[in-house]
C-alpha cells in the first residue's frame, strides 16, 4: 500500500530499516547456515552470512554506481524465510507440504515480509517496495509465479508484478542480480572457513583448486611466515581475503563489459537483457569447480549427512504434533487457525489451512527453540543438548 514519504530516508532505506527490526532478521542469529547453533560460536549463521552478503554487495554496487541501499535491503532480507537447520530444514518441510503448494525459503521470505510480520497498524509484513520483494524472490515456479500475480496490486506502470518475470522469462534489477551474486561469493567463503574451522575439510585438500590454491601460494610468497604451522589460521584467512577480493573485482569488471555491450538505457531494457551481473567465464568455471569440492567435501561429509538427518526428523516430528495437536502451537498461530484468512489457503480446504499455517510456525523457528518445542513434544533428545 502507498505511504506518504519518508523525511529522512529513502523508500529503500526504510526498507532496509524495517528488515533489520523485524523479528524474523533476529531470529536468524540462531538459524543453521551449514552447522547448528550447538555445534560452536564461531561458526556461521544466517544472520552473519546476511550481513556478509549486505557488505560484499554495497562494495561491489558503489563500483558500479547501483543503489546501495536496495542492495543492502535485498541482502538483509533474502534468507528471512529460512527454516531451522538450514536446507535439512527446508527438504523436510517441503516433503511435508509437497501435496499443498511445496515449502521454499525463497517464496517464504516474501511471505515473511509481506504477511507474516505483524508489527505496524495499517497492515500485516512490512509494506516493502517493488523492487526489494522481487529481489527477494530469487526462485519461483511459474504455477507459484501464476498464484502471485492473482493477488498483486495493481502497479502505475502496468508492468505486473514480482511474478511476471518468470512467467515471461526476463530479469529482474541489477541490484536483485548483484544480490544472487554477492550470495554465492559469500558462502563459497565462509563455508571454506567453517570447513576448516571444524576440522571436516583440511587446507590441503583445497590447494588444487584454482580458486584457493592460487591466491594460497601468493599469500605465502608474499608472507612466508604464514606456512609455519602455528600461523594456518592467518594463512587461511589471508587466503579467503584475497579470494574474495579477485572475485569482486572480477564481477566489477566482467559487469562493466557486459552494460557496454547491452547499454541498456532504462531499467525496462535490463530486464529484456540476459543476466547483466556476472563473473567472466574463467571466474565463473573456477567458482563452479570449488562448489563442487564443498558439496562433496563438506556439505555431503557423514557427519553433516547424520547430523541433518536428525534434523530433518526434528520437523517432521513437529509438523505431524501441531497437526495432531494445533492448540500446541503459540497463540498467534492458534487464532489464525481459529479464524481463517486468505493468504492461508484455499476456503474450506482445512488441512491445507492447517498445514500452510503448520509450516509458517516451524519455519520461523530457531534451531534451539525447534528442539526444545520437539523435546516437550515428543521427550526425545535428537540433537544437542536441551536448555
Amino acid at each position: 500500500m502507498a505511504e506518504p514519504l519518508a523525511t529522512t530516508r529513502t523508500d529503500y532505506q526504510r526498507d532496509r530499516d524495517r528488515i533489520v527490526h523485524s523479528t524474523a532478521f533476529r531470529r536468524l542469529v540462531y538459524k543453521t547456515q551449514v552447522f547448528l547453533n550447538h555445534e560452536g560460536d564461531l561458526f556461521r549463521t544466517r544472520l552473519t552470512h546476511s550481513l556478509e552478503v549486505a557488505q560484499l554487495g554495497r562494495s561491489i554496487a558503489r563500483s558500479l554506481g547501483l543503489n546501495e541501499d536496495l542492495v543492502e535491503a535485498i541482502a538483509l532480507a533474502h534468507d528471512l524465510g529460512h527454516t531451522p537447520f538450514g536446507h535439512a530444514g527446508q527438504d523436510a518441510l517441503h516433503g511435508q507440504m509437497a501435496a499443498f503448494g511445496g515449502f521454499e525459503h525463497n517464496q517464504q521470505s516474501l511471505r515473511v515480509v509481506d504477511l507474516l510480520e505483524e508489527r505496524y497498524p495499517e497492515f500485516n509484513g512490512l509494506n516493502l517496495t517493488f523492487e526489494t520483494r522481487e529481489g527477494v524472490l530469487k526462485h519461483c515456479s511459474r504455477h507459484q509465479a501464476e498464484i502471485l500475480e492473482r493477488n498483486e496490486p495493481v502497479y502505475a506502470d502496468g508492468g505486473g508484478g514480482i511474478g511476471q518475470r518468470f512467467l515471461n522469462r526476463t530479469q529482474p534489477s541489477l541490484e536483485a542480480q548483484l544480490c544472487n551474486l554477492a550470495d554465492e561469493i559469500a558462502y563459497n567463503a565462509h563455508d571454506i572457513d567453517d570447513g576448516i574451522r571444524s576440522g571436516l575439510i583440511r587446507m590441503d585438500a583445497l590447494m588444487g583448486l584454482s580458486l584457493f590454491g592460487t591466491y594460497a601460494d601468493a599469500a605465502a610468497r608474499a608472507h612466508p611466515h604464514l606456512t609455519a604451522p602455528t600461523q594456518s589460521r592467518r594463512w587461511m584467512y589471508e587466503t579467503i581475503r584475497r579470494m574474495l577480493s579477485e572475485q569482486v573485482f572480477d564481477v566489477i569488471d566482467a559487469t562493466r563489459l557486459a552494460l557496454a555491450d547491452a547499454a541498456p538505457a532504462h531499467v525496462h531494457a535490463v530486464r529484456q537483457a540476459p543476466p547483466l551481473v556476472q563473473f567472466s567465464a574463467a571466474m565463473r568455471e573456477r567458482s563452479g569447480e570449488l562448489k563442487k569440492f564443498l558439496m562433496a567435501a563438506l556439505y555431503r561429509h557423514p557427519q553433516v549427512v547424520d547430523t541433518m538427518a536428525h534434523a530433518k526428523q526434528v520437523i517432521r516430528d513437529l509438523f505431524e504434533a501441531y497437526c495432531n495437536q494445533p492448540l500446541e502451537m503459540q497463540s498467534g498461530f492458534v487464532a489464525r487457525w481459529a479464524q481463517p484468512r486468505p493468504e492461508d489457503g484455499v476456503p474450506g480446504d482445512e488441512d491445507g489451512r492447517l498445514r500452510r499455517i503448520v509450516a509458517d510456525y516451524i519455519a520461523g523457528m530457531t534451531d534451539r527453540f525447534a528442539l526444545r518445542e520437539h523435546h516437550r513434544l515428543t521427550g526425545k533428545t535428537l540433537l544437542g543438548s536441551v536448555s
